[in-house]
């Protein structure tokens, strides 16, 4: 017999099964909701529902954007640096980059890492779409591999700078001011900040 509604138990099931949500915590949301007035409720439902249909995938970086922009601000904009293209793993990175201020280059958003164990292979990121932008910007003079410092992280920067090895760019790692393991996202400002200025060639 349930013990709860089967609504609120829904909910709680929905929570629980995005990522570092547990059962208690996914339990507190659900309890929070269902006392908190209901536009809360209702502002959430419509955020949720919105998300996908008015998002969509830069055609340039295949960061994330509006549906109806084909191309994304950073990408727009006439006051980046052309030459220069940060490679990261997903567009929480772009976003903890970008707040440093500290670099003004490009971005390349590859929707991931390399992971075997999770048959996650190169055709399953943007590493295609890199290259023929690469091929098609001869302005692209380096390429930043901003993948964190983690062995799926690592495992991707190696294999990106074996086949950047045929293009006539410049390839270079973040420095190690990133601890191993952690992610861009949840680093300080300092930290990216050195980072960026003591990436260092790949050879």
């Amino acid at each position: 017999m349930p013990i709860l509604p089967e609504p609120l138990q829904n909910l709680i099931d929905a929570f629980e099964s995005l990522p570092g949500i547990g059962p208690k915590s996914a339990s507190r949301l659900a309890f929070y909701l269902l006392k908190a007035p209901n536009y809360l409720s209702d502002n959430l439902a419509i955020a949720l529902a919105e998300l996908k249909k008015h998002t969509g995938s830069c055609k340039v970086c295949c960061n994330i954007t509006l549906a109806k922009q084909e191309v994304c601000d950073i990408c727009a904009s006439s006051q980046r640096d052309d030459g220069v293209v940060c490679v990261v793993e997903e567009p929480l990175d772009v976003l903890a980059l970008e707040r440093t201020g500290g670099f003004n280059g490009r971005y390349h958003v590859l929707h991931g890492v390399l992971s075997p164990i999770e048959g996650i292979g190169p055709e399953d990121l943007k590493i295609r779409e890199l290259f023929e932008r690469l091929k098609a910007h001869p302005a692209i003079k380096e390429v930043i591999l901003a993948t964190n410092p983690s062995m799926e992280g690592d495992a991707t920067a190696l294999y990106l700078q074996r086949q950047l090895g045929v293009l006539p760019v410049r390839v270079t790692r973040l420095a190690r001011g990133l601890p191993v393991g952690s992610d861009l996202e949840y680093a300080d400002t300092n930290t990216l900040l050195r980072a960026l200025a003591g990436r260092q060639e790949l050879d």
